[in-house]
């Protein structure tokens, strides 16, 4: 099932080729410099067509919506991020110092827009509460993440000062706004150009992984995660990718959401972003820091993708059987 995963899907692929080439020829000394004028570069541009794309009309919506959003920001970057701190405090006697801190960045992300999208509409939920939800989360993400993995210690060996929050400011915050300034003049150039610009995310991230990934390679990955240590870490990724989803899940039961909006609720919320969390590592970590605090979030990545389909496709055969049941004599008034 992994491995079909990892061959189905483009991105994965892309992530698997990055690590891949990072293992065999690491970004080192200068070239590490000039790939992370790239990297930057990429950032920029992807932040801005993340501000074209992001309709705000859709953001009034989403925020008028009050009932479905709130529950789901405080899940994703209250609940997730808690439940981040508590796998890394576990992880800290177990793993390398900024593996385990990772679990606290992973904890602290956005949802992805394109796979909760993407498994919403599979399953048959509310595909505009998606949107607008995974978006939100996205835009909030850029200005609360960081803040929110500070506040709960995370700093880690990441240089986290005034040249720190100028750099996010001038490479994230920057072109998202200019994005959203220009979205009148630029929506028919995105709705022709999608799938190239779909490509271009994913390129912005395997460059990223591949930047991140050298550092680590470079700090003796392979040394320093044996066999046991791997295991450690994919048992932890797995118990936070099960209480995401349980959690959300359950959640939005008790808020009593109808089933369409619930399935939006549970992607929105299980999912994490590596569109937002590969790209923002880099900002904030050293290239060598980085490329240890990210191994979290690529294989929880993987695994969300892995899990996220057979859920899918379970929740439609559920709802398809739900229409299909007949009423009762009572309800049909017989």
């Amino acid at each position: 099932m992994m491995i079909r995963a990892v061959l189905g899907d483009p991105m994965l692929r892309m992530l698997a080729g990055a690590i891949a080439l990072a293992a065999l020829v690491p970004a080192t000394g200068t070239g590490r410099e000039i790939a992370g004028w790239i990297v930057d570069a990429a950032i920029f541009t992807l932040f801005l067509l993340n501000g074209m794309r992001i309709a705000r009309r859709d953001i009034g919506r989403g925020i008028a919506n009050w009932r479905f959003l709130v529950p789901l920001i405080l899940w994703v970057f209250g609940a997730m991020a808690l439940a981040g701190l508590g796998l890394s405090r576990i992880g800290n006697n177990l793993l390398p110092p900024l593996i385990a801190v990772g679990f606290l960045y992973l904890g602290a992300l956005p949802s992805t827009v394109q796979s909760a999208t993407s498994y919403t509409s599979l399953a048959g939920g509310n595909i505009a509460m998606s949107v607008v939800g995974a978006a939100l989360l996205n835009i909030l993400g850029v200005f609360v993440t960081v803040p929110i993995f500070l506040a709960l210690g995370g700093a880690g060996e990441g240089a986290v000062g005034f040249e720190t929050v100028q750099k996010i400011a001038l490479i994230l915050l920057l072109p998202f706004v200019m994005g959203q300034i220009v979205q009148g003049w630029t929506t028919s150039f995105i709705a022709r150009h999608k799938p190239k610009i779909v490509w271009i995310d994913r390129f912005v991230i395997a460059i990223a992984v591949y930047v991140a990934f050298s550092g680590a390679v470079e700090q003796g990955i392979w040394q320093r995660l044996d066999a046991t240590a791997w295991a450690i870490l994919s048992a932890l990724v797995a118990v936070l990718l099960l209480f995401a989803n349980a959690g959300a899940w359950l959640l939005g039961g008790v808020l009593d959401l109808p089933g369409t909006d619930r399935t939006a609720f549970l992607f929105g919320g299980a999912q994490k972003s590596a569109a937002i969390g590969v790209p923002l590592a880099t900002i904030l970590f050293s290239p060598a820091a980085a490329g240890f605090v990210v191994v979290p979030l690529l294989l929880y990545h993987l695994f969300q993708l892995v899990v996220a389909a057979p859920v899918a496709s379970r929740l439609a055969l559920r709802m398809v059987a739900s229409e299909e049941t007949p009423a009762s004599p009572s309800a049909r008034g017989d």
